[in-house]
């Protein structure tokens, strides 16, 4: 039934898209979340167990509930269902003081995420780079509250409890001092993901998979959203090197490319 069901999710982007080709990408039963980032793909699935994409295989990481992974610049870390943050040291999950519902390391050496009530916090280059499983870290808490929170090398982009998308155009890796943030008006969204070259990609409340079109380093706030079309409702996605992963609502992943 997956297979004919992924298989009918094809044929209908491809009626539809001249601008992306979007396939199935390798099999992960029931996938929740994905994330991509300097050339490496991780994911969890519903039973909150974590993938390391090799190839087109994904292979277990070590024992650890985690309900969302992250992987970039500042490394790989992840957040357990009870909201514990970790860290990958050494091919094993460290526990790192500090508690967030969702994380993201795809800054310049540092770490952001939000907690379960909706603050965003901040870990800068000298905590990302230095903790190796043992001591402490000192979290920033940055005064705006967004239920996820993202970043790259033009800045990061939120959502916030009402579905609003914000930018802040620059983020100090040694302080995690911002530049203030600004509303992108447009489209409503529940997640949205910045790529490791700055591209950004949201999920919409109703499921749709947009892309901000015309980002560079001098519109970092980019033109516009621009729809990939995908025939069935998503509630994930990410972007590294050309490639957009997507999760479906059903569990299913998409690789999409121009």
């Amino acid at each position: 039934m997956k297979t004919i069901a992924a298989f009918l999710l094809v044929l209908c982007h491809l009626a539809i898209s001249h601008a992306w080709n979007c396939k199935p990408g390798p099999r992960l039963s029931y996938a929740n979340q994905i994330d991509a980032g300097q050339g490496k793909v991780v994911a969890t699935d519903r039973y909150n167990r974590n993938f390391f994409l090799s190839g087109t295989t994904w292979h277990r990481l070590p024992a650890a509930a985690l309900k969302h992974v992250t992987v970039g610049h500042a490394g790989m870390w992840g957040v357990s269902t009870s909201n514990l943050v970790y860290k990958f040291v050494s091919g094993t999950w460290a526990r790192t003081p500090g508690g967030l519902k969702q994380i993201d390391a795809g800054g310049n050496l540092f770490v952001v995420g939000a907690n379960t009530g909706n603050y965003i916090y901040c870990l800068r280059t000298s905590y990302t780079l230095g903790f190796t499983g043992k001591g402490t870290v000192s979290w920033t808490r940055m005064p705006t509250r967004l239920t996820y929170y993202s970043c790259g090398p033009y800045g990061c982009w939120g959502v916030d409890t009402s579905s609003r998308v914000y930018l802040t155009r620059s983020v100090t890796p040694t302080t995690c001092a911002n530049s203030g943030w600004t509303q992108i008006s447009g489209l409503a969204m529940k997640m949205v993901e910045v790529g490791s070259d700055g591209s950004v990609f949201g999920v919409t409340t109703t499921g749709q998979v947009c892309e901000r079109t015309g980002i560079t380093s001098r519109v970092p706030q980019g033109t516009a959203w621009a729809f990939v079309p995908i025939c069935t409702a998503m509630k994930h996605v990410s972007y590294d090197l050309g490639i957009v992963w997507v999760v479906s609502t059903t569990g299913q992943i998409m690789r999409c490319t121009h």
